[in-house]
C-alpha cells in the first residue's frame, strides 16, 4: 500500500513538534507503523546553509536572498534528504514543515512585499522537477501571532541559531503574513485543512488539537487499514 503523507505545517511558534510527536503516538496506537522526517535538516550539507542564513551569523541572512534562491536551498534538501525515501516501507510518513512551507515563506519576507508570490513556482521546482511526492494532507495549525510568540521564545538553545530567535522569528508582520498565506492556500488547494490552535486569545490544550488532526484524517478516510 502506497506510504500516506501528513505535513504539519505552521508559522514558527504554533506546536508543530509536539502535535506531530502525538499523531505518530496515535497512528502507531492504531497498529500503523510510522516515519517521520522534519525541514530544515539542519545537520545536512544544504541545512547546515539554511541555518547560517536564518541566524544571521554568517556571510549574508536570509533577508538578504532573493526568494527562488532562498527557495531552491530549502529545496535541495529535501531532494536529498528523500533519496533514501521508499514508498510503501511505511503506512504513514509524518513530516514537520515540508513543500507547502517554503512556498508561503518565501513569497511573504520583507525584501518581497508586494511582489507577485512564487507559490506555484516552488510547487513545480520540488513537485514536478524535483520529483518529491505529493502529501496526501497538509495541516496547518492556525495559531495567533503573539501565543506564537511566546511558543518560541520557551525553545531554549537551538544549534543552529542559540538561545534567541531566528531572523524569521524576529519579524512578527512577517509571521502574520504568513498566516494569512497559508489561509489564502487552504482555500485555493483541497489538500490543506486548517486547525485553530488558539480560542479567545490563548491556546487549546495539546490533546484538543490533537483530536482535531485525528478527526480530519477520519474524514479523509486516511485512517482505513
Amino acid at each position: 500500500m502506497k506510504t500516506r503523507i501528513i505535513t504539519i505545517e505552521g508559522i514558527d511558534g504554533s506546536g508543530k513538534t509536539v502535535q506531530l510527536d502525538l499523531l505518530a503516538d496515535r497512528l502507531a496506537s492504531l497498529g500503523f507503523s510510522v516515519a517521520r522526517r522534519g525541514f530544515p535538516m539542519y545537520s545536512s550539507f544544504f541545512g547546515e546553509q539554511i541555518g547560517s542564513f536564518l541566524s544571521g551569523h554568517g556571510e549574508i541572512a536570509a533577508t538578504e536572498v532573493d526568494q527562488k534562491s532562498m527557495a531552491l536551498w530549502f529545496a535541495l534538501d529535501r531532494f536529498d534528504d528523500f533519496k533514501s525515501y521508499v514508498d510503501g516501507e511505511s503506512d504513514f510518513l509524518l513530516i514537520n514543515r515540508y513543500v507547502l512551507s517554503n512556498a508561503v515563506y518565501q513569497s511573504i519576507r520583507d525584501r518581497d512585499f508586494e511582489k507577485p508570490d512564487i507559490v506555484d513556482w516552488v510547487f513545480e521546482l520540488e513537485y514536478d522537477k524535483l520529483a518529491l511526492p505529493r502529501p496526501d494532507l497538509n495541516v496547518f495549525l492556525s495559531v495567533e501571532t503573539e501565543c506564537a510568540k511566546a511558543n518560541v521564545s520557551k525553545k531554549g538553545y537551538r544549534d543552529y541559531v542559540g538561545s534567541g530567535s531566528d531572523v524569521y522569528e524576529k519579524s512578527k508582520s512577517l509571521q502574520q503574513r504568513a498566516s494569512d498565506k497559508y489561509y489564502e492556500l487552504s482555500e485555493r488547494f483541497s489538500d490543506i485543512e486548517v486547525v485553530s490552535c488558539t480560542e479567545n486569545g490563548k491556546m487549546r490544550t495539546v490533546e484538543e488539537i490533537s483530536d482535531s488532526i485525528m478527526a480530519l484524517l477520519e474524514k479523509r478516510g486516511l485512517l482505513n487499514k
